[in-house]
This record gives structure tokens, C-alpha cells and sequence, in this order.
């Protein structure tokens, strides 16, 4: 009898319509790992931003469609990574989402109905933050205590040789190309953390800085640069 494997891809989400849009940007800011303020100050703050950034937001989700494309790339991940697992798996693989659907809590009932001996969480946040990884786990754990027995987190991975590969392998033909034109710059671009959370000792931007050094090896004495 094959071993029943759940699979939970977790990451950021984003809005799935113009409409979603203040309401993404409410849960995100909502977050105490986003903002680190007790109730009511963080509840209202999270309201202000949300309404504050409204408008510019979804003047910037119309230009690609009026939605985030995160889920629907997320789906075609799981979809690649059971059928890459479903020879030796009775395996379902599933996203969830921290800030918009599907959240923890539809995922949990896919679960209970899957009936699994194994649940494996696998953010894909290549670095770990507690902005995002840590964020996404702890909601898992809150709403599902019943499954943690059962329950192992694959992270993270900011310097595996498979993803540093993938990216170089990205680099290289672009790379090769812009050098026609003269000697190019590559910028290395992520989201940003608050300088308190870094100096808190979240390892996210030295993690940032391993990553692009492991993709680097392959292409010495190219000018780049890391931004946020």
C-alpha cells in the first residue's frame, strides 16, 4: 500500500481580482510578523495602509491583468511536482496561501478528507524569514495542532546547487547576449525587510547574499548588485 503524502506549497498570495485588492493588503499588513504592533494600533494601522494604498495598488495589478499570477503558477508547480512524485506516492499536493485564497484554513479541510500519514509543508520562499516562511508555518500550526505529529517542514534553501543551477542557467544566455552591447550589470532584486527586523537577527538578507554568491561562481568578474 502506497504511503498517503500531503504536500502543502506555501507562499504569499496575492489578490485575484481588482476587488480583492484592499482586502490582500489588509491581511498582509494585519500580520504581526509584518507589523509588530498589540491591538487595536495594529488592526487600524493595517486598515489605514490598505485604504491609503488601494488605488495605486490596483492602478498596478491592472497592468498585469488585474490579478496576481502567483496562484495560478503555483498550481502549475503542484500539478509537475505530483506528477513527478505519483509513481511511488499516493500523494496530493495542494497550495496555500498567507494573505489571500486558498488560505490555511481551506487547505486543512482538503487535508482532513485526504486522511494522510504525512503532511509536508514546503514554503517557497527560498529564504527564510519570519515575515514569510516562520508566518506561514506558525498559521499552519495554529489552525491544524491535531496534523504537527504528523507534520515535517522542508526549509530552506537559498543555497541548494539545483536552485543556484536554475538560476544560472536562466543568467547565462541573457548574459551572454547583453555582452554584445558592452559590459553589463546584473541586479539581484528582493523584497526588502525593515532594518529593526534584520537587526533582530532575522536571517533573510544574509541568506539573500548567499544565494546570489552561490549564482555568482558561475560568472566571475560580471559587475552585479543587490537591491531591494
Amino acid at each position: 500500500m502506497k504511503q498517503k503524502i500531503v504536500v502543502i506549497l506555501m507562499n504569499l498570495g496575492g489578490p485575484d481580482s481588482l476587488a480583492a485588492v484592499r482586502p490582500f493588503l489588509f491581511n498582509l499588513f494585519y500580520d504581526k510578523a509584518i507589523l509588530n504592533l498589540p491591538n487595536p494600533f495594529r488592526y487600524l494601522l493595517a486598515r489605514w495602509i490598505s485604504f491609503s494604498r488601494n488605488k495605486k495598488a490596483k492602478g498596478i495589478y491592472s497592468l498585469i491583468g488585474g490579478k496576481s499570477p502567483i496562484l495560478e503558477n503555483t498550481l502549475v508547480q503542484a500539478k509537475r511536482l505530483k506528477s513527478a512524485l505519483d509513481g511511488d506516492l499516493d500523494i496530493m499536493v495542494v497550495p496555500a496561501m498567507r494573505y489571500w485564497r486558498p488560505r490555511a484554513t481551506n487547505v486543512l479541510e482538503a487535508v482532513k478528507a485526504f486522511k494522510p500519514s504525512k503532511v509536508v509543508l514546503l514554503p517557497l520562499y527560498p529564504q527564510f524569514s519570519t515575515t514569510t516562511t516562520k508566518s506561514s508555518i506558525e498559521e499552519w500550526q495554529k489552525i491544524a495542532p491535531q496534523w504537527q505529529s504528523k507534520t515535517v517542514i522542508e526549509c530552506c534553501y537559498f543555497n541548494d546547487p539545483d536552485f543556484v543551477k536554475a538560476h544560472q542557467e536562466l543568467i547565462r544566455p541573457i548574459l551572454i547576449e547583453a555582452k554584445k552591447h558592452g559590459a553589463p550589470r546584473i541586479l539581484f532584486s528582493a523584497h526588502g525587510l525593515p532594518q529593526k527586523v534584520v537587526d533582530g537577527g532575522d536571517p533573510y538578507q544574509k541568506q539573500i547574499e548567499g544565494s546570489v554568491a552561490a549564482i555568482m561562481q558561475d560568472f566571475d568578474g560580471t559587475e552585479f548588485v543587490i537591491c531591494y
